[in-house]
């Protein structure tokens, strides 16, 4: 009989209850009590979703209260001693390496988040030091989970980030030089311990995530792999049943590390992202082995094409028996939304094409009875094929005009109308900006009153001209503050806008939206992708209102705020029809229109976003990642190119290493380039004076995540550090990224504090001069 599994499960709850829950635990409105207890109905909800849906396997461990390796942390106890050393409780302990901490007494900041391999997830990096001891925690959360579950009728298999990516995935800390990988002899007792007590508790296999096994690994990753394995390997049946899952890529170019999960029951492989691995890992698969074949996409929201899928795993049951299958979700769900029962707004004629989480538990139950009995599921197979035949069929899809405009356009395009050191001139005499000049990423603190507003003009219970007018106030008020910071160049705070690419989304022909359909990005963070189902086009200006208002009450120079093609693309749930090539290049000419719109009606300094570039780019080098970068390039270069050369193109991006991709940077052309790095080695920076890149940089200054304020002496330590590897006249001052989600008095004092220490270096160089 083959099985069904899911690898894990979204943690939010059906109307972000998770959120709520943190949010009102942080702001000192409910006990830890009361939060921890919201967790603990989260996960039984989420068990009963999936074991009512028929999932043989479900998993436990998946839930976490802000992020699953940041759990491992503590799990661990590779808590940096600037935590332990406040004596929290273990839990907001938690969250100040989350989210950081400053009250009480107490001062720390967070540990650095970065993007979780090529998603819009962001995890905890772990942060190790020179010498790291490692020990099991008490009442270890993966055992007590399954407890839990178990004492609830469910029979669940616990997930655990392996240990070696969750070294491959650390960092040595500053001050420290270990590499992360050479603790392992230290880490995997504490491993084969927790195992242990899994065992002991009941559960009869665990799923050990090493997605690093996508990655090209250096020899010292490689080889830590067999020492791991061979050592939970040799506790025998001690431990429960391994499943090594791996996901987001193939795993063939690693298949010399296989031999060292000789003694696990099975593997687990993505064969949504890469269905042609199939053949050779069944090959390399042992006697008994299983196969776990990821065939339902955990990272998109499009209902399984059933026939597609069941040719894949009728490959894999003849190969190996039906009892060495399972039927499982290509990665873990915390990528998609709850569930598409709660989306009562989509157009009738395009419900039918999506599923979300809910929904894909069902698919993996559906095509696990389908391998072996097909007529069992007889109904939904033929439901199926009829919603996969009526989008390929829809008219939804195809746009002729978009179409003839995309083979109009030609290599000139892409290019601005002269080399950078001509424009900054130009834009130097224009816009009269000092050395080291200060800006930030772009929005500001979207209050309980703005979303109420906006909740109300979605309701039609004001009018468009009321609501306009509230957001103009809101305008006036960010120029006001911004007025009293003494910022360089300002930016109107975005007030009117819901998210940075569902705001667009709304505006443009080819995608549809969802109400209920939240993603959690970090944290509580969450996000709600739009979904593109057609060609793409815009209709009419999208911001211009909002920047010209702005700009015509500001001393300043206002910049233009728009999110950039490629973000705009992999921050929706993309078509899959099409390649994404297509899509971002659709995108490119809707925001080229917007560009050179807003450089009509008076603004002239221009920031396109891209903090997704990075996120896109193939977890590989090679073929497919110079491929995607020649289009990424060219859609940022066709969106941009189109203005004068006294105009100012910004971009940003959330991450600072670069070094891979380095020459695709320099091509983007933007005349200023602001980026994450406030929680990033300074030393990072060498790359820009190992290339002699030209033109402007803002590294971020300081850690927007946190609702902690930097010192004055903090933000002039930063700025001296940048200073080592850029030219002051290079240097802008900024924050990491935009403040939505800090409060106003937050924003005021860390940017007061960045606009003193850029005003002391401003008066620093100028002595020298």
């Amino acid at each position: 009989m083959v099985q069904s599994s899911v690898l894990g499960f979204p943690r939010m709850g059906v109307l972000r209850d998770l959120k709520k829950a943190n949010e009102a635990y942080w702001a000192d409105k409910i006990s830890q009590e009361a939060l921890l207890a919201e967790g603990k109905r989260l996960r039984l909800a989420h068990w009963k979703i999936q074991k009512d849906a028929g999932v043989d396997i479900i998993p436990s461990n998946d839930f976490a209260h802000y992020d699953h390796v940041l759990d491992h942390i503590q799990l661990f106890n590779a808590v940096p001693e600037r935590y332990t050393s406040q004596k929290l409780s273990p839990l907001d302990e938690y969250f100040a390496m989350g989210r950081g901490h400053q009250k009480g007494g107490v001062d720390v900041p967070a540990l650095e988040m970065v993007k979780w391999f090529d998603s819009n997830y962001h995890y905890v990096k772990p942060t190790l030091q020179d010498n790291q001891t490692f020990s099991l925690a008490k009442d270890p959360k993966p055992v007590r989970e399954f407890l839990e579950a178990k004492e609830a009728g469910f029979q669940t298999r616990p997930v655990l980030v392996g240990p070696v990516s969750f070294l491959a995935l650390g960092k040595a800390d500053r001050g420290s030089s270990v590499d992360p990988i050479t603790l392992l002899d230290k880490l995997v007792p504490v491993y084969v311990e927790l195992l242990k007590q899994l065992k002991a508790a009941g559960a009869e296999s665990v799923q050990i995530d090493e997605p690093v096994l996508v990655f090209d690994l250096r020899p010292e990753v490689k080889a830590a792999f067999k020492p791991a394995y061979e050592a939970i390997a040799a506790a025998g049946d001690a431990v429960p049943k391994v499943i090594v899952a791996t996901y987001f890529g193939d795993i063939v170019h690693n298949f010399d590390v296989l031999p060292a999960f000789s003694g696990a029951a099975g593997l687990h492989v993505d064969l949504v992202r890469n269905p042609e691995q199939l053949e050779p890992v069944l090959k390399q698969l042992g006697p008994n082995q299983i196969l776990s074949a990821g065939v339902v996409d955990g990272r998109n929201i499009w209902k399984n094409d059933f026939a597609k899928s069941l040719e894949i795993l009728q490959t894999a049951v003849k190969a190996l028996g039906p009892e060495r299958v399972i039927v499982a979700t290509s990665s873990s769900l915390i990528h998609t939304p709850h569930t598409l029962a709660s989306e009562k707004k989509l157009p009738s004629d395009v419900y039918e094409w999506f599923s979300f989480a809910v929904e894909k538990v069902k698919e993996v139950a559906t095509l696990a009875k389908a391998v072996t009995e097909p007529d069992a599921v007889k109904a939904e197979l033929e439901a199926n094929a009829a919603a996969i035949k009526a989008r390929t069929d829809s008219k939804r899809t195809n746009d002729p005009a978009v179409k003839e405009r995309q083979a109009q356009v030609t290599p000139e395009q892409h290019n601005r109308k002269a080399p950078f050191n001509t424009r900054y001139a130009e834009q130097k005499k224009h816009l009269s900006l000092p050395l080291f000049p200060t800006t930030t990423i772009g929005s500001f603190p979207q209050t309980s009153e703005i979303r109420v507003q906006r909740n109300k003009f979605t309701k039609g219970e004001i009018s468009a001209e009321e609501y306009e007018r509230f957001i103009e106030k809101e305008i006036e008020l960010a120029v006001k503050i911004q007025d009293e910071l003494d910022l360089d160049v300002y930016v109107h705070g975005e007030p009117e806008r819901n998210d940075m690419v569902q705001y667009f989304g709304e505006r443009l022909n080819g995608y549809v939206f969802t109400t209920h359909a939240w993603v959690q990005s970090y944290g509580s963070r969450c996000v709600r992708p739009p979904i593109i189902v057609g060609d793409i086009s815009r209709p009419a200006p999208m911001t211009v209102k909002e920047s010209k208002y702005a700009a015509s009450i500001s001393k300043k120079p206002m910049k233009g705020m728009l999110t950039g093609p490629v973000t705009c693309l992999r921050w929706s749930f993309p078509r899959v029809d099409v390649h994404q090539s297509v899509q971002c290049q659709q995108l490119a000419l809707a925001l080229r229109d917007e560009v050179v719109d807003l450089e009509k009606n008076g603004i002239y300094v221009i920031q396109v976003d891209e903090p997704a570039l990075r996120e896109g780019l193939p977890l590989r080098k090679g073929q497919e990642r110079e491929a995607y970068l020649k289009w990424a390039v060219d859609s940022f270069k066709l969106a941009t190119a189109g203005v004068e050369n006294s105009t100012q193109i910004h971009s940003h991006f959330c991450y600072s290493e670069f070094q891979d991709f380095f020459h695709a940077i320099a091509a983007l052309d933007a005349d200023v380039l602001s980026i994450e790095n406030s929680k990033s080695d300074a030393k990072l920076l060498k790359v820009f004076i190992d290339e002699e890149y030209p033109r402007h940089i803002g590294p971020g200054v300081y850690d927007i995540h946190s609702p902690r304020v930097p010192t004055l002496e903090e933000f002039k330590q930063r700025i001296e550090e940048m200073l080592a590897y850029l030219k002051p006249e290079q240097l802008w001052i900024n924050p990491d990224c935009g403040l939505k989600t800090r409060k106003w008095d937050e924003v005021k004092g860390a940017l007061s504090h960045m606009v003193e220490a850029a005003k002391y270096f401003r008066e620093k160089y100028a002595n020298k001069a």
